[in-house]
């Protein structure tokens, strides 16, 4: 009888072990595209200071790794990181849980000649489009019905020159980047579309949920406590969380 019950009791204990909440992981793994002054090679950056102080004050050290963006992704999906930047709200589907708090937002705008008309939202389906691979605006644009996304910015530019895309589409520091690496920059305009909040993607296991539970957490104290705000002032930009 003592041996049944002692039986009963352990099996008891391993069923709620298994269904016991994850314990927190000691360290994040997050990739991204190296982004200038937002995530730095070096570590520095609007988003890898958000970062550290979300999760290492809750005892959880930041692994950043520099990789392309769709690389990034890959991993999170395979599981060998738990989570990249710079992601829109559910971008990517498969295996990939997004949490209820962005960190920060793109300013979407247009790259093109300055004598063509400025595009708006409502005329995006008459246009030749251009973006760089994995980004997928056509999600989150309206009417869009011509594209092609490409893999390097070197070529932008003359893309817009001879006539083969009418206007490049990326993150308005993306844009003022491609243009400031020629001289000439008269000759372009660029315009301001819409405004896109900017997401971690985390992998979609025990681990990656459990960081996510956590980035939400420690977020909501954040911005309730107005603490990312001097960040934010740092970089120069804008505050997303008004």
């Amino acid at each position: 009888m003592a041996t049944r019950l002692l039986a009963l009791l352990l099996g008891l204990v391993a069923a709620l072990a298994a269904h016991a909440e994850p314990e927190q992981p000691s360290e994040v793994r997050v990739a991204s595209e190296v982004w200038e002054d937002h995530t730095n090679a070096d570590g520095t950056g609007l988003a890898w200071d958000i970062l550290r102080l979300v999760f290492e004050p809750a005892g959880v050290a930041l692994r950043r790794q520099s990789v392309p963006y769709t690389r990034s992704v890959g991993l999170v999906q395979r599981g060998e990181v738990d989570a990249w930047v710079g992601s829109y709200l559910n971008e990517v589907e498969e295996r990939v849980y997004y949490p209820h708090w962005h960190y920060d937002a793109d300013q979407v705008s247009a790259l093109g000649l300055s004598g063509r008309p400025a595009p708006s939202l409502d005329r995006l389906g008459d246009l030749r489009l251009v973006w760089m691979r994995g980004y997928e605006y056509q999600r989150y644009l309206p009417n869009v019905q011509h594209y092609r996304e490409i893999h390097r910015h070197s070529g932008i530019l003359a893309m817009l020159d001879y006539g083969h895309a009418d206007f490049y589409i990326d993150a308005r520091t993306e844009v003022e980047d491609v243009l400031a690496a020629v001289p000439g920059s008269d000759r372009y305009q660029v315009v301001d579309l819409t405004s896109l909040p900017l997401y971690l993607g985390f992998a979609d296991n025990p681990r990656g949920r459990a960081l996510a539970a956590l980035y939400d957490r420690r977020m909501t104290l954040l911005v309730e406590a107005g603490t990312l705000r001097p960040i934010f002032e740092r970089w120069q930009q804008p505050y997303p969380f008004d």
